[in-house]
């Protein structure tokens, strides 16, 4: 199920950049600046510095507290630091800061808020990116979890350069731009300047979550959440906070949802019938309930119904996000089943996901 035809209208076709808003930033600095978040985060940090990388943090029972992205970063003094970007919007998550603090101890760090110094932008369908988006090479796991396999002999797959990070959460995204507080990019002369819905609708078609209301915090798995696809987990290295169910799921447990991009229509409808996308998302609560509908066979027998419900998380445009049970996206796409939801008036929809155009090819399913 790759993107559907009637949502091709909906894909930017010329250079765009646009604001991505609610983000705050923290400065961490300091001689044990690296040793600290590499102790933190559900990533690796980058041997060299001044590269840029894309990661979580966890809490203690592997659930995500913030996905983040971390830039290298100079001080005034000249000295290497790191900015952590994460979502600012008020949530379950525990206050950065305050949380950050209480694991510093005795190690030479310094954390500073400096929000107020950074707004954050995306760039994206430009040429340039052409010559380091390649195809992407994957490592599956029997337990589900599929890793992307970047060059170790190439340039780093996040990049270096400052206030500039390439978005390799999926193929298409672009750029990421750490612009100071007030200012445009310098893309804003050469792309179409675009809304932050137009962000967001860039991220759900290539089916990219992103802040609380996509990745819920405290509530949100990594690997549900496509936290490994995205490059953002390493099972190999050693530990940090939230390591010991992350790894034993890639080694022993068995995936069992993805977060996927959803097209509503109507209750009664088919995506195949669809002629266009809603121009404006129906009115349905984040954190709806998705609700999966047996069809009956041609013999007019009515099959088991599935068990369980999937989660909306966020929507635009007739398009959204969603935590689905993949055996039930499996009957879905085989006619078996389909995707029901309701509205805040009570009305019904019908939910189809599919796999984004980048998405790895499916292994075959042990039998």
């Amino acid at each position: 199920m790759p993107l559907p035809p009637v949502l091709r209208s909906l894909v930017r076709s010329t250079p765009t950049v646009a604001p991505i808003p609610n983000r705050a930033v923290l400065s961490v600095t300091g001689s044990q600046a690296a040793e600290f978040l590499n102790g933190m985060t559900a990533g690796t940090i980058p041997g060299q510095s001044g590269n840029h990388f894309y990661s979580a943090f966890l809490h203690a029972q592997g659930r995500v507290i913030h996905d983040i992205f971390i830039w290298a970063h100079t001080t005034p003094a000249g000295r290497p630091g790191f900015l952590i970007e994460y979502d600012s919007r008020p949530s379950e998550a525990p206050p950065l800061l305050p949380l950050l603090k209480r694991y510093v101890l005795r190690s030479k760090v310094k954390l500073q808020d400096v929000t107020e110094e950074y707004d954050v932008w995306s760039a994206w369908g430009s040429e340039k990116e052409k010559a380091w988006e390649t195809e992407r090479q994957w490592v599956f796991a029997r337990s589900g979890v599929i890793e992307p396999v970047w060059d170790k002999d190439g340039e780093w797959p996040w990049g270096s350069t400052p206030g500039v990070m390439r978005d390799r959460r999926a193929v298409g995204m672009g750029h990421r731009l750490l612009v100071r507080k007030g200012d445009r990019p310098q893309e804003s002369s050469t792309h179409d300047v675009a809304s932050a819905d137009e962000y967001h609708l860039h991220r759900v078609l290539h089916g990219v979550p992103e802040g609380s209301d996509d990745i819920p915090p405290m509530q949100a798995f990594p690997i549900d959440s496509n936290m490994d696809i995205m490059g953002g987990l390493d099972f190999r290295k050693g530990c940090y906070v939230g390591q010991e169910l992350t790894v034993r799921t890639y080694h022993t447990g068995q995936l069992r949802k993805r977060l996927l991009p959803v097209v509503f229509h109507g209750a009664d409808q088919s995506l195949s019938t669809l002629e266009k996308p809603l121009e404006q998302s129906p009115s349905i609560a984040p954190q709806s309930e998705i609700r999966p509908q047996a069809i009956q066979s041609e013999e007019g027998a009515p099959r088991p119904r599935p068990r369980g419900t999937g989660k909306l998380l966020s929507s635009v445009r007739g398009v959204g996000l969603a935590l689905l049970r993949l055996e039930q996206v499996e009957a879905v796409k085989q006619g078996r089943a389909k995707f029901i939801t309701t509205n805040e008036e009570g009305q019904e929809w019908g939910v189809t996901p599919y796999w984004p155009d980048w998405w790895p090819p499916q292994p075959e399913q042990p039998e």
